[in-house]
């Protein structure tokens, strides 16, 4: 088991992750009857793909003996109304860490081949911006 969600009532969850025990709680936003307290499921998954593209650009990074230390990402998750579910994800990404062209292609070819990326529907429009300072 991955995780255990439990539903905390008025429209809120709190989810476990069984190996660290982390949790995370999610609340439905405003737009869907919530109190927008929390990341709702949607921005988690649009969460998701920022996290696990930094996170293979990250173990891509380490092989070339680069450091990706204080590179952010800026997510936006726009949703469509019918049916509802998640249009698109933009991503802009502010990366450190090399001047070297090539390294920074092959990091962001890195990035595109994380498990979120190739797993969402590919009726979601992703906008991948990537600004190396």
């Amino acid at each position: 088991m991955t995780s255990k969600v439990t539903y905390l009532g008025d429209l809120r969850t709190k989810s476990v992750h069984v190996q660290s025990g982390s949790e995370i709680i999610s609340d439905a936003p405003l737009d869907n009857n919530g109190k927008g307290e929390a990341f709702s499921p949607t921005d988690t998954v649009a969460n998701a793909l920022a996290s696990c593209m930094m996170t293979i650009m990250g173990i891509k990074a380490r092989d070339m003996e680069i450091s990706l230390n204080d590179s952010t990402a800026e997510v936006t998750k726009i949703m469509n109304a019918e049916p509802r579910r998640i249009g698109a994800i933009e991503i802009v990404f502010e990366m450190k860490g090399t001047e070297d062209e090539k390294s920074r292609t092959i990091l962001e070819r890195a990035a595109m081949t994380c498990p979120v990326f190739l797993s969402l529907n590919t009726d979601i429009e992703k906008k991948i911006t990537f600004n190396w300072k």
